[in-house]
């Protein structure tokens, strides 16, 4: 395997992990890049930039990270409230009238980032066309009625979760979450990460799709347990509606559903551009200051939300839009918080040691937290560490 790119000193191992990544566990094409102290300490990149290609994955290439998404997203929910212009305790209605309907009254903006709002599904289900109108989501969400009392329990609100943060942006700044995001962070930042994808970038990402590996371990894997399992079986049960809130799920390399802004699913990424991110929450990264103040940082990644989640059935944890370093989605160490997405990319920080991570590929697997690719790579790192 021709590895490209560069790892400082001591961390090696990193390199190692990401060649074994593609000899055993069926990489196709990726990149992975690490930030210590906000310098870059691991770049690489290899395989093939589409996934049924040849043409080599360059550096630059870039990728959708589906779920990390949501660790971009609520970034803009954070620094709108660390610049006093929302507040995290108020109601989602007092921002947006019409979301009250149907026993939403005592919905908070803290519920839509810990996953304790009560709506992770929609009794009618958007179409890929629909989906990708930035109105017919958080109006689709605004007539649903929640599954459970909000705030007294916690699932993963897998698509929902992107409608209700990018409606609350634009009520708040008049602009959706990407042209935000664009405008306040990725943009003066230079990252190469973005939340509706520019025609001018378009032909550097690659293809993506899906491979298969050897069964993973940790997380949800592929041979779950009999009750994750039948929970994703029944069309009926909230894991498969919550997955379902779009019928059937766009295709990913539709040029059309890239160039549009989902805060809970379709980012586009290079691994740096992942991890620099997480690397200027935490720190100042080359001389361009850090956007959450340690207050935000701790808030980030206190836990909000532990245990049985109603969506994905074992047990998770959640900060304010993160989540928790836990065995459903291990991260570095106890203060590490970021986001999956599902079957392959990942992004954290931990605060700890000053480390900032981004993992992502073309080629998907059955995980839907702990994809063993990149579950390799964080060992490495913290064998890099000496820990």
């Amino acid at each position: 395997m021709d590895v490209n790119g560069t790892v400082a000193e001591g961390f090696e191992p990193v390199r190692e992990a990401f060649v074994r990544n593609f000899e055993t566990l069926g990489e196709r094409g990726a990149s992975v890049a690490v930030h210590r102290d906000g310098q870059q300490v691991v770049d690489l990149w290899a395989g093939t930039k589409d996934i049924d290609g040849t043409t080599p994955w360059e550096h630059g290439t870039a990728q959708v990270v589906r779920s990390a998404t949501k660790g971009v997203a609520a970034a803009v929910l954070l620094l709108l409230h660390q610049r006093g212009q929302l507040d995290l305790d108020a109601p989602v209605g007092h921002y947006w009238p019409e979301f009250k309907a149907r026993g939403k009254e005592r919905v908070l903006v803290r519920h839509v980032l810990n996953h304790r709002a009560g709506l992770p599904v929609l009794d009618h289900p958007l179409t890929p066309e629909q989906a990708l109108d930035p109105l017919r989501g958080p109006e689709a969400v605004a007539a649903q009625a929640p599954a459970w009392e909000p705030g007294t329990d916690h699932g993963y609100h897998a698509l929902t979760y992107g409608w209700m943060l990018d409606e609350l942006v634009r009520r708040v700044t008049g602009q959706g979450a990407g042209e935000w995001l664009a405008a306040q962070i990725t943009g003066p930042l230079g990252l190469d990460l973005w939340l509706g994808l520019p025609e001018a970038e378009a032909h550097r990402v690659g293809r993506a799709g899906r491979v298969e590996g050897p069964e993973p371990t940790g997380g949800l894997r592929a041979r779950p347990k009999r009750s994750v399992t039948e929970a994703y079986e029944d069309p009926a049960s909230l894991t498969r509606r919550a997955f379902a809130a779009i019928t059937p799920f766009p295709d990913q390399n539709d040029p059309a559903y890239r160039a549009a802004a989902l805060p809970a699913t379709n980012a586009i990424a290079t691994a740096d551009g992942l991890a620099r991110f997480y690397a200027t929450l935490i720190g100042d990264t080359a001389g361009a200051g850090r956007l959450f103040t340690p207050e935000t940082v701790e808030m980030a990644r206190a836990e909000e939300s532990a245990g049985p989640d109603r969506v994905l059935v074992v047990g998770t944890r959640f900060g304010l839009g993160y989540m928790l370093h836990g065995s459903a989605s291990p991260f570095l160490a106890p203060g590490s918080f970021g986001h999956p997405g599902r079957g392959g990319a990942l992004g954290f920080a931990d605060p700890e040691s000053k480390i900032a991570f981004g993992y992502v590929t073309n080629g998907f697997r059955k995980t839907v937290t702990a994809d063993p690719r990149a579950q390799g790579l964080v060992r490495a790192v913290r064998q890099s560490l000496g820990r």
